[in-house]
């Protein structure tokens, strides 16, 4: 898959993802930095829930490798009378033989779980429809790229399949999974119809595969007639639950596919399916076949948990000093609903000599990402955090988790799934966890007790004066 343009495109692009400096395509200088966030410091977590699209890019950034779901797949037919196929190999999806050098070469031994559904559904003849959920690290982008690279004819010079991704950064993400699978493709060609990556006037694009933003993409389709719509044969969107967060994306998606033939083949992809995702993906996607996950039971049974009356915040803090005195902690995780909060506990937890990380909404992707990194490796051991900065971090030595602040919705209302998310960071990988939380007003104490009875759990209350009783919860 190499021409000047592209192997330009790709090592700019690769700059990108390493660095924090912008992508710069050789049609137009397009410069815009990694995803950063506002830096208002009292922003809570319920605000910080709005940045979707910077919590997908870090999701990618921080998985080097697929991750084990243990998740049922569910399938819903368009036809239920049509033979259910699944796959265990990726010989048996009979690729061209340059595409399955670019799947081995890519680290990819046998499909894992939505690929082994989703690939023969998105490979049949004639091609079918698809809806699927989908989380970060499952292998979801491979099986799209895969699917449009063996419906190119690379012989037509003119573009066959449309990406539309809801960020320029999450675009060059996908580009770079185009760009690692179709390297022994060399006939293949990509573009990035992205904000800033100009061309002239009257021009057609010679390439087969183009990704891009949804406001881009509609210019290039309707207004600038860049692209001809008319001869897409497959149209994939993806993260659609980050698309319809962004202003104006939802609207702009439906207008391209309405430009479509009606034999182009959709692929919708979605990491949560909650029903305005739903509604949407039933827009966009006619008869389609539905992949689901059921959802894991996450349990609370093999962790120990506990509440630390106190009056103020510097008592809090004190009790969590206490606690650090008491007990052999591997690494910590603490979460604190502000971002200043977080930033005041961090630089007193390292005056008392912890290796402290802290993870902030302000920071740049690129910057959270190393922090998980080095946190990962054990060169910090205090993980200081608000909720939505730390989803879907998975570490193994984690062994305490302190909610130094409870969580609740905008309302004040207890959040109990951000309770099961939070904790459920430890007591992972079948060892027992211990989550403390910090109780510091009548409030704090009535949001506790419901979510209590929420989980039918005894949360038990411990002493960090102490030291016997702290000790005890330890072993």
């Amino acid at each position: 898959m190499a021409t000047d343009s592209w192997a330009l495109a790709v090592d700019e692009q690769e700059a990108a993802v390493k660095s924090v400096s912008g992508f710069s395509s050789r049609r137009g200088g397009c410069s815009r930095g990694i995803i950063k966030t506002s830096t208002t410091a009292e922003k809570t977590d319920e605000e910080e829930k709005e940045d979707r699209a910077a919590q997908s890019l870090l999701n990618k950034l921080i998985r080097s490798n697929l991750v084990d779901n243990t998740n049922q797949v569910e399938v819903l037919q368009r036809d239920p009378n049509s033979p259910l196929y699944s796959v265990k190999s990726f010989e048996e999806l009979r690729l061209k033989p340059q595409l399955l050098q670019g799947v081995y070469a890519m680290g990819f031994n046998r499909p894992s779980k939505i690929q082994e559904n989703a690939l023969p559904m998105m490979l049949a003849e004639p091609p079918q429809n698809l809806i699927a959920q989908s989380q970060s690290g499952t292998g979801k982008t491979a099986a799209f790229v895969l699917a449009m690279l063996s419906r190119v004819e690379p012989a037509d010079r003119y573009p066959q399949c449309l990406c539309l991704s809801p960020t320029y950064e999450l675009a060059l993400q996908t580009g770079n999974v185009i760009e690692q699978m179709g390297k022994f493709y060399p006939e293949l060609k990509l573009a990035y119809a992205v904000r800033g990556n100009k061309l002239e006037r009257g021009q057609k694009l010679s390439e087969q595969i183009v990704i891009g933003t949804p406001g881009t993409v509609l210019d290039w389709c309707s207004k600038l007639k860049f692209i001809d719509p008319k001869k897409i044969k497959v149209f994939v969107l993806d993260e659609a639950d980050v698309m319809i967060a962004t202003q104006g994306h939802q609207d702009q998606s439906i207008r391209i596919q309405r430009m479509l033939p009606r034999n182009c083949q959709m692929l919708l992809f979605s990491a949560t399916f909650e029903d305005s995702v739903w509604k949407f993906a039933q827009k966009v996607v006619p008869d389609p076949n539905v992949i689901k996950l059921k959802r894991e039971e996450e349990t609370l049974d093999t962790i120990k948990q506990y509440y630390v009356l106190c009056s103020s915040r510097d008592e809090k803090f004190q009790a969590l000093c206490n606690l650090y005195g008491a007990i052999t902690i591997a690494q910590a995780m603490i979460f604190c609903h502000t971002r200043k909060t977080a930033s005041w506990l961090a630089a007193e937890l390292s005056k008392e000599g912890h290796q402290v990380a802290l993870l902030s909404g302000e920071m740049m992707v690129e910057q959270r990402a190393a922090v998980i990194e080095r946190f990962r490796e054990g060169k910090e051991k205090v993980l200081v955090t608000t909720n939505v900065c730390a989803r879907g971090i998975d570490v193994e030595q984690v062994s305490v988790v302190i909610n130094f602040d409870l969580p609740v919705d905008k309302d004040g209302n207890p959040d109990n799934e951000t309770y099961l998310h939070r904790i459920g960071r430890t007591g992972r990988f079948g060892k027992r966890g211990l989550a403390v939380n910090m109780v510091d007003s009548k409030h704090s104490m009535n949001i506790l007790n419901r979510i209590q009875e929420h989980f039918n759990k005894k949360i038990e209350r411990l002493d960090t004066d102490d030291l016997d009783e702290i000790e005890k919860i330890a072993n």
